[in-house]
């Protein structure tokens, strides 16, 4: 889901510095301003992405046992995930860059 997200956030225009998307919570806060806050991706989506988030964390930092159902859920989450993010950067309109005349080989 991380980089799905890293993914749709440096298709938006303008993309948020690399440095706010170098961790978990720099991804997701940035994600929610500038995915879900400007409706590009759905409420739902967002949520689930924060959820799954913290199951990471829950997995990964603390003592507490993260349940078979609990996993089977984020994994699921995470495949409709990336799908609904793949779609959004397939059909999401990339802007042309400005005409470069310096770069000109024509002449």
């Amino acid at each position: 889901m991380f980089d799905a997200a890293r993914a749709a956030l440096i298709a938006v225009q303008p993309p948020p510095a690399s440095e706010a998307i170098k961790t978990h919570s720099g991804l997701i806060s940035a994600f929610s301003l500038q995915l879900v806050k400007t409706g590009q991706v759905s409420i739902e989506l967002g949520k689930s992405f924060s959820k799954v988030s913290d199951i990471r964390l829950i997995a990964d930092y603390s003592d507490e046992e993260v349940s078979a159902d609990r996993a089977r859920w984020a994994v699921e989450q995470a495949k409709e995930f990336v799908k609904a993010i793949r779609l959004h950067c397939t059909t999401t309109p990339q802007p042309v860059a400005p005409f470069d005349s310096s770069t000109d080989r024509t002449r």
